[in-house]
């Protein structure tokens, strides 16, 4: 794909969607961390469930921490890897307080140092939280970015870095955004709406070509 068809793809994104964030419910950057946390292998509806009834209770490190894996289980048990996900987020919890002042940190290498935290938890919270653009490959952006022909790769750290390089720099802020909402609700898994898709005149898809393995 070339570099006109690249930025006309995220001028249609961004004139659908001026100002997209994530669909994660939160109103601080400890509360986004969390969510982040809760949201691997589950979906962004089943974690604002959670969180909304958890924040109304504890939503600081150290209301969290005081609740223990014990306290915190029962506002998260009907997220998948809830037992892991509770020891993770009470030791990042007890991190932050003793490590950071209870605040989230603001550099990649502080934040892949927490439980649990790994290089995509750390892009979206880099990202949503403190402005900074960069681009969180998930399942849905590996999707769009292969379909499409807009980064294509056989992992989520080529696809990251060819994102990173091919997006223009006016839209990267946003990319992650457009990207992910786009993959959710238009360029589906099994059964793209083609049909619907504002890019479909730009896209390079062909139904017979397989995609590379899910992340």
């Amino acid at each position: 794909m070339n570099a006109a068809k690249r930025h006309e793809i995220f001028s249609r994104l961004k004139r659908q969607n001026p100002t997209p964030t994530t669909e994660l419910e939160y109103t601080t950057p400890f509360e986004l961390l969390i969510a982040v946390l809760l949201s691997a292998q589950a979906t962004d509806v089943s974690v604002n469930k959670a969180t909304r009834k958890l924040y109304a209770v504890a939503n600081t490190p150290e209301k969290i921490y005081a609740l223990g894996i014990d306290g915190l289980i029962p506002f998260i048990q009907t997220i998948g890897l809830f037992r892991t996900k509770a020891k993770h987020i009470i030791e990042t919890c007890r991190i932050l307080i003793s490590e950071h002042h209870s605040v989230v940190p603001r550099t990649r290498a502080e934040l892949e140092a927490l439980p649990g935290v790994g290089r995509k938890t750390a892009n979206v919270v880099l990202n949503t939280a403190f402005g900074e653009a960069t681009i969180a490959v998930d399942t849905h952006i590996f999707r769009v970015a292969n379909r499409t022909g807009l980064a294509p790769g056989k992992n989520v750290d080529i696809v990251e870095e060819k994102l990173m390089k091919f997006v223009p720099a006016e839209f990267r802020l946003d990319a992650h955004h457009w990207l992910i909402l786009h993959g959710r609700y238009t360029c589906t898994a099994r059964t793209p709406k083609c049909w619907n898709c504002m890019i479909a005149d730009l896209c390079e898809f062909k139904q017979k070509t397989p995609l590379p393995d899910k992340v």
